[in-house]
């Protein structure tokens, strides 16, 4: 185990610079091909068999030893989101109005640190899979890749992936098992009416009125609807309605965001939202339609695989580092539709706490990634690759 940190912390500082050539240069989803460019070349440089295509813009490296059946993948992310960053660093995004907000540039910078590390000092028997994809960030790339062929390509009989996390300790790993993150769906909700003077409300069916009731009696489906022991999110983050104070709007749009860590507990707020909007609207004389949109599923972790990654972590970081049954997240990862079909494990490594940069939350304009965790990281893939294909 010490030779391979012993190697990373040698070699780290090609791969700092190298989060940071991606970081300055981001790609929104499906757009990752200067990233996927260096990714591809890195790959086949160190001798893996390099597949491009799946999902567009996605990257397989597969490095094939001895002739064992087993086969591995560890799966890392690649694309930015569209935000104006602020950071000020040097390596600052460079495309205006896109950047590195939540960390994909040092999960790709990682997991090749790893791959290198694995090529060089890693004897395993067996087949290891490197999965770079494109479109997290809601694009469902990890769909797009598993309908383009990923496993049935590149089969596997376990697949992990690592995120960041801004507070928590650099460096410390958060495992958990079953569901792990929250399914989210995306609602549109029109509240049609008749539109009319502002003097003369008598005269018109006002969809805003309409639609402002609909905001509140939202916020009964999860303290009246879902259980209390279980996990529910509904939240209303845009209400457009109206462009001036004496006009009555015809139309009032909200948007949804709605997350749940069960699926049982998913399909009721389905079924209540729709529900409750119908009747909210019959019940001030306007219409409303949903159009529910299906988001990512809700990410289990399956039980021997997650006990198998903690091990590897706490060989790793010992205990004090280590995590071993974190809480389950809110927020939703596309990891989800890989472990449908593969069991596997998603793992957390703290990106900083208090006051240091770290801590500040992915998808802020002021976030970047610690590159101290490169070379954590890299060692945990390193070492968990050695593990697998020693049992």
């Amino acid at each position: 185990m010490s030779y391979l940190r012993d190697a990373l912390v040698d070699r780290v500082g090609e791969f700092i610079q190298m989060r940071r050539d991606i970081h300055r240069h981001p790609e929104l989803a499906y757009a990752e091909h200067r990233t996927a460019d260096l990714v591809a070349s890195k790959l086949k440089s160190w001798g893996y068999a390099v597949h491009r295509g799946l999902g567009g813009t996605g990257v397989v490296g597969t490095l094939q030893r001895g002739h064992s059946a087993r086969r591995l993948g560890l799966r890392a992310d690649m694309d930015a989101l569209p935000i104006e960053e602020a950071t000020g660093l040097a390596w600052a995004s460079a495309n205006p109005g896109v950047m590195h907000a939540c960390g994909h540039d040092g999960h790709t910078a990682i997991l090749l640190a790893a791959a290198k590390t694995i090529a060089d000092d890693v004897n395993f028997d067996g087949t290891l899979h490197l999965i770079f994809q494109p479109a997290e960030e809601g694009g469902g790339g990890a769909l797009r890749m598993i309908e383009d062929g990923l496993f049935e390509q590149h089969p596997c009989d376990a697949v992990f992936a690592m995120h960041n996390m801004p507070g928590v300790p650099t460096g410390h790993l958060v495992l958990r098992d079953g569901p792990a993150m929250a399914s989210s769906d995306y609602v549109t909700i029109r509240v049609n009416g008749q539109g009319g003077h502002g003097a003369m409300p008598h005269r018109a069916a006002d969809p805003l009125v309409a639609a402002s009731s609909i905001v509140m009696a939202l916020q009964t489906v999860v303290s009246r609807n879902v259980d209390p022991q279980h996990t529910a999110v509904v939240t209303v983050g845009a209400f457009h309605a109206g462009v001036a104070n004496n006009v009555i709007p015809a139309l009032a749009t909200l948007e949804l965001s709605v997350r749940a860590l069960d699926p049982q507990v998913r399909q009721l707020l389905e079924q209540r939202i729709k529900a409750l909007v119908i009747a909210q609207a019959e019940s001030f004389g306007v219409h409303a339609e949903v159009d529910w949109k299906p988001g990512y599923c809700v990410l289990v972790n399956t039980e021997a695989e997650t006990q198998f990654a903690r091990r590897v972590a706490l060989k790793l970081r010992g205990e004090a580092g280590v995590t071993l049954n974190g809480p389950a997240l809110t927020g939703s990862e596309d990891f989800a539709f890989m472990l449908q079909r593969v069991p596997g494990s998603y793992v957390l490594i703290g990106n900083g706490d208090g006051d240091s940069a770290g801590a500040c939350m992915v998808h802020n304009p002021a976030y970047d990634f610690n590159d101290d965790n490169i070379a954590i990281g890299a060692s945990y893939w390193a070492l968990l690759v050695q593990e697998f294909f020693a049992h």
